[in-house]
């Protein structure tokens, strides 16, 4: 299993939110950037450190190693690798995290870390989402295939008999925000909460 205090947090934060019409990483929602409440949701489940990735916009983060990524246009992928990249050496597993599912609370990152998996992928209704947890021995194969608009996606797929899927259904919700339409939406989840899946 692993001891949390070897498990890091990486929250990818770089894109522009092009049809948004602003950066997600800056977007507040309940009075919090996105940023902000991803980097919370990492540490109270216990990650340390905790890195973030940002690109089209720049920010002091509070208690996150913020790396700017110079290749964000690219994708996330670039983001991927170049937050590997950043861990320090003593860390034995990573869970990363996406800025635009604000529903995923630390109970999710819990399970994962919990789970004593190697490989661990978030499930809801079945179907994997975020986050995911990749063990360090896993970094390197994970990054040569994260490419375009992709992170952990295309090893998972590639080493299925590694993956342990952990069902999150009852704690988190995958929602993400691509438009102004979804914001809006998630400001009305958070104005009328399901305990569960804001923790």
């Amino acid at each position: 299993m692993q001891r949390v205090n070897d498990v890091a947090g990486l929250l990818l934060a770089a894109g522009e939110g092009s049809r948004l019409g602003e950066p997600k990483a800056l977007v507040e929602l309940g009075g919090t950037r996105l940023v902000d409440r991803g980097v919370r949701t990492l540490h109270e489940a216990g990650c340390h450190p905790v890195v973030v990735v940002l690109g089209a916009a720049d920010a002091q983060v509070p208690g996150a190693v913020v790396v700017h990524n110079p290749a964000w246009r690219t994708g996330m992928g670039s983001s991927f690798r170049l937050g590997l990249a950043t861990l320090p050496g003593h860390v034995t597993a990573v869970v990363i995290a996406l800025v635009d599912q604000p529903l995923v609370g630390p109970e999710a990152v819990r399970r994962l870390i919990g789970s004593g998996a190697e490989v661990a992928v978030a499930t809801y209704g079945g179907k994997r989402r975020n986050p995911v947890l990749l063990a360090r021995e896993h970094w390197a194969k994970a990054a040569e295939l994260a490419e375009g608009d992709v992170g952990a996606r295309p090893f998972l797929r590639a080493n299925p008999a590694l993956v342990t899927e952990v069902a999150c259904d009852d704690v988190a919700s995958p929602a993400d925000i691509d438009t102004r339409e979804d914001l809006a939406t998630l400001r009305t989840l958070l104005r009328h909460p399901r305990p569960d899946a804001t923790a």
